[in-house]
């Protein structure tokens, strides 16, 4: 790695054209998702600094004025005149598409952002940047409006004595592009924490400066991604206390690897990172390490003499069941699947990955013969639990075939076959499933009732789930297939599953089991935005003749009665449950797709989605009431309906 970094190893591929007219090409979209891309793009730029070795230090403000401030203590982006443009480098880096460090003109070895559009997209689509750079003594300030450069470079030297070095980048959304400008703090303050674990060492402090008073978290781990795994099994319980760490390198391409069994959880969890990116579609790095898992437990049952020679080896998800594992490779030359670079596709990491992980994983097991016991006994016990829900679910489908009959009799199905057009009600009772059933509109709507609460399946055992029928009832609805196996799009029989639960706490209950089932069982259904929640109102509020407003909240009925005059008589009807609903009603508030109101379940922090899941609906009782005593402040306990 060299120190020597300045304009000629800024490399131009074309110029920035197009990217205002159609953003979403860069960034996804400019909804949410796209507006807090903005601040990754900027903030991975510091993160490859810190991957070159020269920078500790990052700082994050959240202003005000609506603008975001990334400061960090690296080299600083050069400001030298570009052999290609005759501009400076740092002009060259904001106002040229594909203009960076990044294209092996030895300003980096490894970087996130390889698509070279970073910063320059978000000087595009903001109303205005501003960039200082601490460099050789001097420090320089530019000034960019909507991607335009205003004035010429300014500089001025440092104080005496003080030899600072680093950039701040401060820049605020264009509200011409962006309908909604503001920032999430829950969501940038996920990744911040994930690059803090990926990075072991680097201090990125996240300050929110438009509260009063300032809200600031500062995330630094010396263990970084075995921090990580920690930190994912804090309410779990481990079959071996020590996390397996693995780390090497081979061919340019750096591999680390935590794992750790936990021996009350019946699925995985792999997550999977790309030069600090979140592979999210997986890879070949996942690819790498589920082979030699398999291989490697498999090796160590029979050494075990836990296996026979004439038994069948145990198949990869029963190896990982129960494994937290985190694999973060740093590759040279990076093959994504597009800008939002979901999918790593290096074929050579898949080699690298299985021999690193297999050659380290088989010492540290023969080393620690218990620790080998432990997750082979796991994994038998698993593959025991597959083949009695195997032996179930095959019991169950011969039951259908003997009645003929391969659809739920319950489920009111739609006369449509195109799965992208239909949907399905998951509706709570009878005597709601039969309002809906009589509502609907019978061309594009299916409704499923459901008796009473499903089996919590974070608990259960896998045989139990393909026995409950309510449950066997939302497979077959559904077109689910088997637990484990990958997810099919194609076998769907509907594109919107949308959930309909009373409003009262036991809908709440039932709404949460739903959401678990899903979870646990395919969580692809949630990650692609198959399922909704359907918002059936509270209140129906009548006044005069004939006037009927229907209510979704409180504020909403307390906003509408102060407005009605002052001598008006009125009545207020408070839905208890959906059955208390004329079928014409539930249609017009909570069926009809032009005046109803869905919520879209998607999963933005994968791994505090599972923390939540394993804390709320798991078996131990410890965490769940540590949760409840650590938010019941945040309750408005008069609202609650008990």
């Amino acid at each position: 790695m060299t120190e020597n970094y300045g304009a000629e190893q800024i490399q131009v591929l074309e110029g920035l054209e197009a990217v205002r007219k159609r953003p979403g090409m860069y960034i996804g979209s400019t909804g949410p998702k796209g507006l807090h891309h903005l601040v990754y793009e900027v903030v991975d730029n510091s993160v490859d600094e810190a991957l070159a070795g020269y920078c500790n230090d990052i700082q994050i403000s959240l202003h005000p004025d609506g603008s975001v401030s990334v400061l960090d203590n690296g080299r600083g982006i050069p400001v030298d005149i570009h052999p290609k443009t005759g501009q400076s480098a740092l002009v060259t880096v904001l106002t040229v598409l594909h203009a960076g460090g990044k294209f092996g003109g030895g300003g980096y070895k490894v970087s996130g952002g390889l698509h070279g559009v970073g910063v320059s997209v978000v000087n595009a689509l903001s109303e205005w940047v501003e960039v200082t750079v601490w460099r050789e003594g001097k420090v320089y300030f530019q000034r960019f409006e909507r991607g335009a450069v205003v004035g010429s470079l300014k500089s001025e030297p440092q104080p005496k004595g003080s030899n600072r070095r680093g950039t701040e980048v401060r820049f605020k959304p264009d509200g011409l592009i962006f309908p909604e400008r503001e920032f999430d703090y829950a969501v940038l303050a996920a990744r911040f924490r994930e690059l803090a674990y990926l990075n072991a060492g680097l201090k990125i402090t996240f300050s929110d400066l438009r509260r009063d008073p300032p809200h600031c978290e500062t995330y630094q781990y010396a263990g970084g991604i075995r921090e990580y795994v920690a930190f994912i099994n804090h309410e779990k319980t481990p079959i071996h206390s020590d996390i397996i760490y693995i780390q090497g390198e081979r061919d340019g391409v750096e591999v680390e690897v935590a794992l750790q069994w936990c021996s009350d959880v019946y699925t995985d969890t792999l997550i999977g990172f790309a030069n600090n990116i979140r592979t999210s579609e997986g890879g070949t790095h996942l690819e790498g390490l589920k082979t030699s898992l398999t291989l490697t437990i498999n090796s160590q049952a029979r050494k075990l003499n836990k296996l026979k020679d004439s038994d069948s080896n145990l198949a990869g998800e029963n190896v990982r069941e129960g494994l937290t594992a985190i694999v973060s490779v740093k590759v040279p030359n990076p093959e994504f699947e597009g800008q939002t670079k979901t999918k790593l596709g290096n074929t050579e990491v898949r080699g690298i990955v299985q021999t690193l992980v297999s050659e380290a994983l088989t010492e540290y097991l023969e080393f620690n013969p218990n620790v080998a016991r432990g997750i082979v006994d796991k994994a038998i016990q698993s593959f025991n639990a597959a083949e009695a829900a195997r032996r179930a679910r095959e019991l169950v489908r011969r039951k259908s075939a003997l009645e003929s009959s391969t659809l739920p009799g319950k489920l009111a199905d739609c006369s449509c076959r195109d799965p992208a057009e239909s949907e399905v009600y998951l509706v709570e009772g009878d005597s709601a499933g039969g309002s809906a059933k009589q509502g609907r509109d019978r061309q594009f709507q299916a409704v499923l009732p459901l008796r009473g609460k499903i089996l919590n399946i974070e608990k259960a055992d896998p045989a139990k789930i393909y026995k409950n029928a309510e449950i066997q009832a939302m497979i077959t609805a559904l077109g689910l297939g088997v637990k484990g196996d990958e997810f099919d799009p194609s076998q769907l029989r509907y594109h919107r599953i949308i959930l309909m639960t009373d409003a009262d706490v036991d809908g709440s209950h039932i709404r949460t089991l739903l959401l678990t089932f899903f979870y646990r069982y395919q969580k692809a259904l949630l990650e692609q935005g198959y399922v909704y929640i359907a918002c059936p109102p509270l209140y129906k509020i009548e006044w005069g003749r004939n006037n009927v407003r229907y209510c979704y909240s409180d504020a909403e009925k307390d906003q509408i009665l102060r407005g009605l005059p002052a001598n008006a008589k009125y009545t207020i009807q408070r839905f208890k449950g959906l059955g208390e609903m004329m079928p014409e009603q539930l249609w017009e508030t909570t069926m009809n797709p032009a005046t109803r109101t869905l919520k879209q379940i998607t999963i933005e922090d994968a791994v505090e989605a599972d923390r939540i899941f394993t804390i709320l609906m798991g078996d131990a009782v410890g965490p769940r009431r540590e949760f409840i005593e650590a938010h019941s402040a945040h309750l408005d306990l008069a609202a609650l309906d008990i």
